[in-house]
């Protein structure tokens, strides 16, 4: 479980710069400021673009008990993906009627422990992982997840899981055969969306499977999982979640009548509710140009660069006039791949400035390590 303060902090949403100044000075350097009001904020805007739609927050991004404690109290369901994430659903004392388990690949151990929790929906997404759940007939619903692959995509969620449209049905009959209650079918096309085309091309194809597969396996009414990728703003601004969301709606209308649908936000609710505080640690003239060494970096808060494929908007907290200058980001290790930003402009900082990275909730301090035993980020929960 990452680390957490317990104290109750009531801070302005958003934080200005005299407030986060005081919040490193209070607790330290690095620190991932978690604004339980913005996960409020972004779970309702979702609710609203996509009314009638089931929300299940994927804990990937970030399993953070004040997170699921926020959403709990907002009436959101939960995404599970693994046996750890059961634990910290069932600690936070979350229904297990409100969890699905969404992994397309699971050990029997897994399998066991989310049963054992209360778990009753499951997803596969081929023949030896369906044997799997035989044992378990009568105990378990399954979701098949169906590939799409999307170019729109920045990480392409459908490469490594999901079978093709045109296996479903034999997959659903496989089921059947072996006792097991197939309630629908799940896809994913990606993280970070820029466009809603690929979705919008998977409603219709499972919809279709849904119709041809009714009566003759899958339960009426049957369930869609739409997944996640529901983009938000880095660098580059996204898509208004409600005009990404329209031509869902509009989608959606034409499956068929009864149909649950659910989807899985992970980034998009957690994502803009993180702001890391970093500190300059020394600096260093090199080739022309100000290296910056901070006491986070990519093996830290900054692991997204690597993993998730994102760039946070970086500035430094003291407002400075006057010139910038094309300067480099370090993080703290040893490592010289540890490079935050190669060529950003800034004005000349001194050790112990601040610098504070926006919009770093998702797959940041999630993934994390205390490689060279620089410790990671702690993490500050206010307005819970």
């Amino acid at each position: 479980m990452l680390p957490n303060d317990d104290g109750e902090m009531q801070l302005p949403t958003p934080c200005g710069n005299g407030v986060l100044a005081g919040l490193v000075q209070r607790f330290g350097s690095p620190l991932f400021v978690l604004d339980c009001e913005v996960i409020r904020r972004q779970y309702r805007s979702l609710a609203s673009a996509l009314p009638g739609v089931e929300l299940h927050y994927a804990l990937k991004p970030l399993p953070q008990p004040a997170v699921i404690d926020t959403l709990a109290s907002e009436g959101s369901c939960f995404d599970l993906a693994t046996t750890g994430e059961v634990e910290l659903v069932r600690q936070a004392g979350i229904p297990p009627s409100r969890c699905i388990h969404t992994h397309p690949i699971k050990r029997d151990q897994d399998i066991q422990a989310a049963i054992d929790f209360g778990v009753k929906t499951f997803v596969a997404d081929n023949p030896d992982e369906i044997r799997k759940f035989a044992g378990y007939a009568g105990r378990v619903a399954l979701l098949l997840r169906v590939s799409f692959r999307s170019p729109a995509a920045v990480v392409d969620l459908s490469r490594k899981f999901g079978c093709d449209p045109e296996a479903a049905p034999g997959l659903v009959e496989l089921a059947m055969s072996l006792g097991l209650e197939v309630i629908g079918l799940s896809f994913h096309e990606g993280s970070q969306s820029r466009l809603p085309d690929t979705k919008l091309r998977a409603i219709e194809s499972c919809a279709a499977i849904i119709r041809a597969t009714q009566g003759r396996g899958m339960t009426t009414p049957a369930t869609l999982d739409i997944g996640g990728g529901f983009p938000i703003d880095y660098i580059e601004p996204a898509v208004p979640v409600e005009e990404f969301c329209a031509p869902i709606r509009r989608a959606l209308a034409a499956i068929p009548e009864g149909t649950r649908v659910v989807a899985e936000p992970g980034r998009f609710i957690c994502g803009p509710a993180g702001t890391v505080l970093t500190t300059v640690m020394g600096r260093a003239w090199r080739e022309g140009r100000w290296w910056y060494y901070l006491d986070d970096g990519l093996y830290g808060s900054f692991s997204g660069q690597l993993y998730d494929h994102a760039r946070y908007p970086i500035e430094p907290l003291r407002e400075a006039d006057g010139p910038r200058f094309h300067s480099v980001l370090a993080g703290p290790t040893c490592d010289s791949i540890d490079v935050i930003a190669e060529d950003i402009e800034l004005p000349e900082l001194q050790a112990g400035d601040i610098l504070v990275g926006r919009q770093m909730g998702a797959y940041t301090v999630a993934s994390a390590t205390d490689f060279n035993f620089f410790p990671r980020a702690r993490i500050l929960a206010v307005n819970r």
